[in-house]
């Protein structure tokens, strides 16, 4: 049996429309907001060794947001009306780590990428066969983002200095804005 986007939603779950139009936003967001991540820490760190892994990301990032752009066009999902503060927070959540140095910047990075590891895969799980193609894209993107995990993890990110409590606070934080993005 074919499994159909919302078909098994439960009183008060989102009708289909309702749930992509939430997935779009807050993915573009998400990916917006990891693109101001990547470059406030570059802003601080791009001369240093480090600066081409986060180039790189960087580049996967915008290549992310180009095609969640792309999708949100083509199903005139509107993006979050708090897009000019993850412009601001994410600059300043990258480049406050960069500043504690590399390693504090790679601990951003692993826990940013776990919970959207986490929420990718959730996503993922509520899409049916009629949305194949927005759940392969979800499915790849996640597959980046841990890649990004784990790239930070073999650049130092446990070497931190409170490296426990900086991604539990950026964990928070970006659970936070995930919840955001979803509803403004």
């Amino acid at each position: 049996m074919t499994k159909i986007t919302a078909d098994d939603r439960l009183p008060g779950d989102p009708d289909k429309k309702t749930l992509i139009d939430q997935i779009i936003r807050v993915d573009q967001a998400g990916e917006y907001g990891a693109k101001r991540i990547y470059e406030g820490q570059l802003a601080v760190l791009g001369g240093t060794s480090t600066g081409p892994v986060l180039r790189s990301m960087l580049a996967q990032e915008e290549e992310h947001l180009a095609r969640f752009n792309g999708i949100m066009a083509a199903r005139g999902t509107r993006p979050t009306a708090l897009q000019p503060l993850w412009h601001v927070a994410g600059y300043a959540l990258g480049a406050a780590t960069a500043l504690l140095g590399k390693e504090a910047a790679m601990a951003c990075t692993v826990a940013v990428e776990d919970v959207i590891g986490e929420h990718y895969r959730e996503q993922a799980s509520l899409l049916g066969d009629d949305e194949k193609d927005l759940r392969e894209t979800i499915t790849a993107f996640r597959e980046d983002e841990l890649h990004h995990r784990d790239v930070s993890l073999a650049h130092g990110a446990t070497a931190a200095p409170g490296y426990e409590a900086l991604t539990a606070a950026v964990k928070t934080g970006t659970r936070i804005a995930i919840w955001l993005a979803k509803r403004i």
